[in-house]
């Protein structure tokens, strides 16, 4: 499979980490074409970060859209009608905490999505989902490239 993690995975520097590393346990993913993994462990210097629980995920997870294929030519002009495209998503998810009993997820979908408030009172777990997601790309950047390629995950 080309798309696979190996745990642990190495996270990507923060400030204010040293050497963090992420155990990982396949899990369910939400969508047949996805595959998931749950945070269950952490190595280096991680003040004050959670591993996942029901409560609060820390997940991230691979999902494969429909793939297409380019099609036919008009036979008289050699053009293509429309190109479709094909999209390959990675998530990661971390719960988080805008103040006291003001649980929320942010998400990590190659832009950071994270409920207002997070940065101040939970700056580590932002930090983690982080350090997450740039070290599993890395990991994966071959094999998305390969699965880009032939569709194969």
């Amino acid at each position: 499979m080309a798309i696979n993690l190996t745990s642990p995975v190495t996270g990507a520097a923060q400030t204010g980490f040293t050497s963090p590393t992420y155990t990982l346990s396949v899990d369910t993913a939400p969508s047949p074409n996805g595959k998931q993994w749950a945070v269950t462990g952490l190595g280096g210097t991680q003040a004050n970060v959670d591993i996942h629980t029901i409560a609060k995920p820390f997940t991230i997870a691979y999902f494969k859209g429909v793939l297409r294929s380019l099609g036919v030519p008009n036979l008289l002009t050699g053009l293509y009608k429309s190109i479709p495209r094909n999209k390959q998503r990675i998530v990661v998810r971390k719960g988080v905490n805008s103040a006291a009993n003001a649980p929320g997820i942010a998400y990590l979908r190659i832009e950071v999505d994270a409920p207002a408030g997070a940065d101040t009172y939970e700056p580590e777990d932002l930090k983690a989902m982080l350090s997450l997601g740039i070290g599993a790309l890395y990991q994966l950047s071959a094999g998305l490239g390969d699965t880009t390629q032939s569709g194969i995950s």
